[in-house]
């Protein structure tokens, strides 16, 4: 889809609406009763926003990256947690459009684009989370059909979802041995361990998807086999620019209720926005939240045009930014004083889904190892 500015600017004020009116009025109830409100993500499909980049002859909006990060970054400003999980399920559909077979998209992706079925990504193990070359689940081949056998970790919607893209083992012990497949939820042989007990993104369910020789058809394969690594970091670049944006739109929220807080607040007789100290505290955040704007803008834009150097943006944004957004969000909570201790104003909340976002979509350590490889290739 190509938008103009004013289209563009039309979508977000639709977005920024139904976070104001749909997520950000019970984003504290979901996080302390661990609520994944499957009614709200159904509505947000009714908006386009579980295809944002899908084609739209199945469903989705075919939005460049940039248009739709600032979507997430919206989506962000109501809860930061439902803005995530939105963000992993256009991942997976995504991955469905680029790479699946005609039947499967067909089969999969209207109903993925308006959100009436959900989707979770399956690539961490127990024993494999950075070095995600290193995954034991197993694919055999038997006929028309694979057999999937193995474990996965700290997955997103598990249990609550209709729809796992798995990555399995159906080749030789490095990254060239990996495929991709997409399991149905009621598919026997497959279970959910328990929910986990975390520090945030409590409104959405962390669980283990076990898989014990479950059957899929072999049309359920995306792409060839052994090309399921490259087909999880392709679409893990996007998956770094969304969680980027969803740190930026967190961030952004709780250093905006600091200032506000600042202005009402009244100490030794003056409000705290007199006091110079603050001034500059709120300065430097305001500063870093329009720097990661930047960058994150810049990777999106390469992503979208293709550039030889969108892998090492894409990389920086998510490092950068999520980084910068955690501790914005952590001072804001500073500036509130004893208040930003308590739940009910939400920044807590919003510190605590944060600090995630520099571990998934690959650790800020690896984001680093990514860009320090290629400067030192860009200078042999």
């Amino acid at each position: 889809m190509n938008l103009d500015e004013d289209d563009l600017a039309a979508m977000l004020a639709a977005v920024r609406k139904f976070a104001e009116a749909e997520l950000a009025p019970h984003a504290q109830e979901r996080d302390e009763k661990k609520i994944f409100p499957v009614d709200v993500l159904q509505r947000a499909g009714e908006l386009g926003l579980g295809g944002l980049y899908v084609g739209e002859e199945h469903g989705g909006i075919g939005l460049p990256r940039r248009a739709a990060a600032a979507v997430f970054v919206e989506l962000a400003r109501g809860d930061t947690a439902i803005a995530a999980y939105i963000s992993i399920h256009n991942m997976v559909a995504w991955m469905v459009d680029t790479f699946a077979t005609d039947e499967v998209r067909a089969a999969w992706l209207p109903e993925l684009s308006a959100m009436q079925k959900l989707a979770s990504y399956c690539l961490t193990e127990p024993d494999a989370g950075s070095d995600a070359a290193a995954i034991r689940t197993t694919a055999r081949r038997d006929g028309d059909e694979y057999v999937l056998r193995g474990v996965k970790q700290f997955i997103s919607g598990a249990g609550s979802t209709d729809a796992y893209l798995v990555m399995a083992r159906t080749g030789g012990p490095d990254a060239r041995g990996i495929s991709a497949f997409l399991v149905p939820a009621d598919s026997e042989g497959l279970s959910f361990g328990a929910n986990e007990r975390k520090m945030g993104w409590n409104a959405q369910p962390t669980r283990q998807v076990v898989l014990e020789d479950v059957r899929v058809p072999a049309s359920h394969r995306l792409g060839e086999e052994g090309e399921g690594f490259s087909i999880a970091m392709r679409g893990l670049n996007g998956g770094r620019i969304n969680i980027a944006a969803c740190s930026l739109g967190g961030a952004s929220w709780a250093v905006e209720r600091a200032a506000v807080h600042l202005r009402e607040r009244i100490a030794f007789g003056k409000p705290l926005s007199a006091q110079q100290a603050l001034q500059f505290r709120l300065a430097d955040m305001t500063t870093s939240i329009e720097a990661s704007r930047c960058l994150l803008e810049r990777a999106a834009t390469a992503l979208d045009e293709g550039s030889p150097d969108a892998v090492q943006l894409c990389a920086m944004a998510k490092q950068f930014v999520t980084d910068q957004c955690f501790e914005a969000a952590n001072a804001a909570l500073q500036l509130h004083g004893g208040y930003g201790y308590l739940a009910e104003y939400g920044v807590e909340r919003v510190v605590r889904d944060l600090r995630v976002h520099q571990i998934l979509e690959g650790t800020n350590e690896i984001m680093r190892l990514i860009v320090s490889r290629a400067a030192l290739e860009g200078a042999a």
